[in-house]
């Protein structure tokens, strides 16, 4: 059903036009300080930051979880953005963009809003389910960001997960078929954006076959010409066939089979142009082979992919240059010594369109394909915060999206290993349970999910992976009748943990937390010599099954272990109420594996 406009499309100017190409963020902000001492969440809009809005047309911003504090809050802070956008001399209304994946990516509180336990998961649910919790995880996260004021989601993630050591991407990919990554990926595009969410696929070309992060590093992808248009790209040209999505966005990842130009970096190296400012790469292929017409827009400059060879103005007309519509972050507003950096910004790209650098014709066309976006989804700067919460209130994380994220929960549980009928768990009161995590929150977690819906009077035990005795883990191991073990590998990425600005503040993230597999190997290598009855949880990408699996009797995955604490110290989660649901035989293990794990290794 074809959407009317809603506001008439203004003839802009081109310092209308640059603003219209620019995505904000406002995580955080101070009136005083600098840039990298202020930590304060934006969680309503200053004077400074509105005019900054209007003066500039911006076209759009991006929260983060800081931005996102709460339900009342949130709208209120949209409905103060939109109004200063009705204020500029376009009068055109602002993309509110998030980060709202599912799993492991989710900016508004998991407290609050339905996370679900993200893609992986529905991979593992397609052979029974097909495209179903596609439709569905799509459906209610749309409903719950458009109650919001939020327009734009950065989702789905169709990359096809290809590297068991992808340190990125992993369970935020579908799987590694490239057609299971792109007919999911399209029913959940089309779940955002018949509910009004636009949609923003990423990250293309791909980001499946990588071994470093683009937040951390510049990544290069060394496949053949044949094998990006196979794999990496299949599910992009389906979609765009098929859906047409909203906005693309961009990868800071080398494609030398694609694009072997070179760029010299700030520090004087010569290197391979990123996809984001390939011209080959966007608008030749994206545009011209795969005839997507749409809105293009970067991954956050601020990465290190970009940052650490570009200064922020070089990256903008770079990525301009290549024909992309929006650069999303493209400096950091902090303080407000930035808005000064932000004009410059503005005044150097207008510079560049007239000393004809960037083409004047070019701009005018992406700023019009953005404004048609805005005028498709019949975005407006009007937000009445009163009737949104009411309908926000009834939206967000109601009784029905809740059973959803436990369908798929318990759905996506995989037994990928049953020696001897080990499962379910034939528990007997009394019985001593010795439950290994790699946290004491995650063991809380399948402890109180066990104690929900078990019968029996259990003991139990803890080890905790981030710090835990050899001497007492022993003791434990050895009086115990049931171990239970989890794993989560790889660790967190700075976009799961909030973007860049998280690796600043924690200086043991780079430390990867390596002991941890070592510890959890001696462990249960340890059980298994006591002839323990064991079962190995992978809680996240299962490749690592492939080194734990054999220690154990039984082992699950579950892609997901997300948990929330309320007031009365419980911790619970979806993925451990659906595993606690598998341990004690009370919901078949209907996943299949969405990636191939390789041979187990002999012990």
């Amino acid at each position: 059903m074809p959407i009317q406009s809603s506001f008439a499309q203004p003839v802009l100017s081109l310092e209308q036009q640059l603003g219209q190409k620019l995505m904000l963020d406002f995580r955080y902000f101070c009136e005083q300080g600098t840039n990298k001492q202020c930590r304060t969440p934006l969680t309503q809009l200053p004077d400074k930051l509105a005019h900054i809005i209007a003066k500039h047309n911006i076209g759009g911003v991006i929260l983060f979880s800081e931005n996102t504090q709460s339900i009342e809050q949130t709208i209120t802070l949209n409905a103060q953005l939109q109004n200063a956008a009705s204020k500029s001399s376009s009068k055109l209304p602002l993309f509110i963009s998030i980060d709202q994946e599912g799993g492991r990516v989710a900016r508004l509180p998991r407290d609050l809003a339905t996370s679900f336990t993200g893609n992986m998961s529905i991979g593992a649910t397609y052979k029974k389910h097909g495209t179903s919790f596609a439709t569905k995880t799509a459906t209610v996260i749309a409903k719950e960001l458009s109650s919001l004021g939020i327009n734009v989601n950065y989702a789905p993630t169709i990359d096809v997960n290809m590297n068991p050591d992808n340190p990125v991407i992993n369970v935020r990919s579908f799987g590694e078929d490239p057609v299971l990554v792109a007919k999911l990926g399209a029913e959940q595009v089309a779940g955002f954006e018949s509910n009004g969410v636009i949609t923003s696929l990423k990250h293309y070309p791909g980001h499946g076959d990588t071994s470093v992060d683009s937040h951390t590093g510049l990544p290069m992808v060394s496949h053949e010409k044949e094998v990006i248009y196979a794999q990496d790209l299949a599910p992009f040209k389906y979609i765009i066939a098929k859906q047409n999505p909203g906005m693309i966005m961009t990868a800071h990842i080398q494609y030398p089979a694609l694009d072997s130009t070179t760029f010299v970096s700030v520090d004087g190296k010569t290197m391979i142009k990123p996809a984001t400012m390939s011209r080959k790469i966007v608008t030749d292929i994206l545009r011209g082979e795969l005839n997507y017409q749409g809105v293009v827009i970067t991954d956050a400059l601020d990465m290190a992919g970009i940052s650490h060879f570009f200064t922020p103005t070089q990256a903008v007309i770079n990525t301009f240059l290549a024909g992309v519509d929006i650069a999303l972050m493209p400096i950091e507003i902090r303080t407000p010594d930035d808005l000064i950096t932000l004009d410059e910004l503005i005044k150097s790209l207008a510079a560049a369109v007239k000393s004809g650098q960037l083409d004047e014709q070019e701009i005018a066309k992406s700023a019009q394909r953005i404004i048609s976006l805005k005028n498709k989804f019949r975005l407006n700067t009007h937000l009445d915060p009163i009737s949104a919460l009411i309908n926000a209130k009834q939206t967000i994380g109601s009784a029905a999206h809740r059973a959803i994220e436990a369908q798929l929960a318990v759905e996506a549980i995989t037994l990928v290993k049953n020696n001897k009928n080990t499962l379910p768990l034939s528990l007997k009161t009394d019985q001593h349970i010795h439950i290994i995590m790699p946290d004491t929150r995650k063991c809380m977690a399948m402890q109180q999910a066990i104690e929900a819906i078990s019968t029996q009077v259990l003991n139990y035990t803890c080890s905790s992976l981030q710090g835990f005795n050899p001497q007492q883990a022993h003791i434990d191991i050895t009086t115990a009748d049931i171990i239970i073990a989890g794993n989560a590998t790889p660790n967190q990425s700075a976009v799961e943990i909030g973007g860049m600005d998280d690796l600043k503040d924690d200086a043991n993230f780079a430390l990867n937390n390596a002991q941890q597999p070592k510890a959890l190997k001696s462990l249960l290598s340890f059980a298994k010599a006591n002839n323990k009855n064991t079962v190995f949880i992978s809680l996240r990408a299962p490749y690592d099954i492939a080194e734990f699996g054999n220690y154990a009797q039984a082992v699950l995955a579950s892609y997901a272990y997300n948990i929330d604490v309320d007031k009365n110290d419980v911790v619970s989660g979806p993925a451990f109420t659906a595993l606690a649901k598998v341990l004690l035989g009370q919901s078949p293990a209907n996943g299949v594996l969405p990636v191939t794990i390789k041979q187990q290794k002999a012990h």
